[in-house]
């Protein structure tokens, strides 16, 4: 087994050749439905429900989750849906999308303000960009008495990609006492277990075919962790960041950092040797954890060659350029008496700032505090600018952890009209998470 070394504290610096720190569904979805983009929304229930996950022997453990029984996993760029958003716990929920640019309708807070238990609300949700996505119910779930499970889904290209098969990659934490129930969020963890999981399950194993491309689509689901995923193959092509398309790069080492909330799409070669295996490897900063295997199993190679180097993923329609001279430019501190947790948020405090729509806004992105603290925009995906303010890393993002005592630069263009929250969330367990807001318009 390769070992990772130990996750040095500072979160990292990207490079096109270079993925260190920074970045700051119970089963692997073996075939996930696509659906054809339609001229009227279609409709889509999600669920906030009670359930369970078998994180060790003995009777599974009870969580909240949100579910969408028998509906889509996969949409197409260019349609819509009709949320229906149904809360079936017994206290207050908001639905809260990952990496959805431009859905005003769906933003929480702002827009969408917190379902009563048993009752539903629904909105129309603009799929604008192909990417990785995950629906949530954590911007509330903070010291609840259960620990909520997100739901991934994919909104595909319109054009072709060169794999052969697309998985989606959701890793978890739990913090498991001794009589089997999970700690939320915000409270001590004490004593408690750590527990990873890979799609609801302990150290799965995928099967595998010789010379077989994969397309996985790893998503930190994890509370506030930062993690470093490893994979013991060759070759790992960073194919997207966040959902969004990137130039593409090999993964040093095999390794990706990622940050809670975070994704990267990375395209990966089976080995030629049938019955060769293959680890991934989470580092959670103190050790490494084998959390799933690539198995190869003994059928006929799927080709006789590895296929060629894959181009750049299609355009996604974001703007080769940004105009940083007429920026509008903001410090922000990511933490202070502004912030506030989700349940106190009110629009009337005022925003961090407001910019005209179109206009190109830079953030200097400020931790004071001693740990990583993790920034994540609502709304509108971001550039991460080069130290000199100079240029920008060939990718884009929608979450950033920073460094202690660290500033990071980041800028967008604001083409979406609306408010839009702003997260902050320190990288400990109990690290409350706070909100601010911004507009545009």
């Amino acid at each position: 087994m390769v070992r990772i070394g130990l996750m040095p504290e500072r979160i990292f610096h990207f490079h096109r050749r270079k993925f260190l720190a920074g970045l700051g569904v119970a089963a692997i979805v073996p075939a996930l439905r696509r659906i054809a983009a339609a001229e009227t929304p279609q409709p889509w229930l999600l669920e906030a429900m009670p359930g369970a996950v078998a994180l060790r022997p003995g009777p599974a453990t009870p969580i909240w989750s949100l579910q969408s029984p028998g509906q889509a996993l996969r949409f197409k760029r260019g349609s819509q849906i009709e949320v229906i958003f149904q809360n079936n716990l017994p206290v207050p929920a908001v639905l809260d999308f990952r990496g959805l640019d431009g859905a005003p309708a769906a933003e929480p807070l702002t827009s969408l303000l917190p379902v009563a238990p048993g009752a539903k609300a629904g909105f129309a949700v603009p799929l604008r960009r192909a990417g990785t996505f995950f629906g949530s119910l954590r911007l509330l779930g903070d010291v609840a008495a259960l620990s909520a499970r997100p739901f991934p889904f994919v909104v595909d290209e319109n054009e072709p990609v060169s794999v052969d098969r697309d998985e989606v990659f959701l890793v978890e934490d739990w913090r498991l006492r001794a009589d089997g129930t999970a700690v939320a969020p915000g409270l001590d963890p004490k004593d408690a277990g750590m527990v990873y999981t890979v799609n609801g399950r302990i150290s799965p194993d995928i099967t595998v075919r010789s010379y077989q491309r994969l397309r996985f689509r790893f998503i930190n689901g994890c509370q506030r962790q930062v993690i470093a995923l490893k994979i013991e193959t060759p070759e790992v092509w960073v194919m997207a960041l966040d959902g969004a398309p990137s130039e593409p790069f090999l993964a040093r080492n095999g390794a990706l950092v990622l940050a809670p909330g975070g994704r990267a799409d990375a395209f990966v070669d089976a080995a030629a040797q049938t019955g060769s295996v293959a680890e991934i490897l989470l580092h959670d900063g103190s050790a490494a954890h084998p959390i799933a295997r690539l198995v190869t199993s003994a059928e006929p190679p799927l080709r006789p060659v590895l296929l060629p180097p894959s181009p750049a993923l299609p355009s996604d329609g974001l703007p080769a350029q940004l105009d940083l001279k007429g920026a509008l430019r903001v410090d922000l501190a990511l933490a202070g008496p502004e912030w506030v947790p989700p349940a106190n948020f009110a629009i009337a405090a005022g925003p961090v700032f407001q910019a005209k729509t179109g206009r190109t806004v830079v953030l200097a992105l400020v931790n004071r505090a001693d740990r990583a603290t993790v920034f994540h925009l609502h709304g509108h995906h971001f550039r991460l600018l080069d130290q000199l303010d100079d240029g920008w890393k060939p990718f884009w993002l929608d979450t950033l952890a920073v460094e202690p005592g660290q500033t990071q630069r980041i800028a967008f263009a604001a083409d979406y009209a609306g408010r839009w929250l702003i997260e902050s969330v320190g990288t400990g367990w109990t690290a409350p998470r706070l909100v601010r807001w911004y507009g545009v318009g």
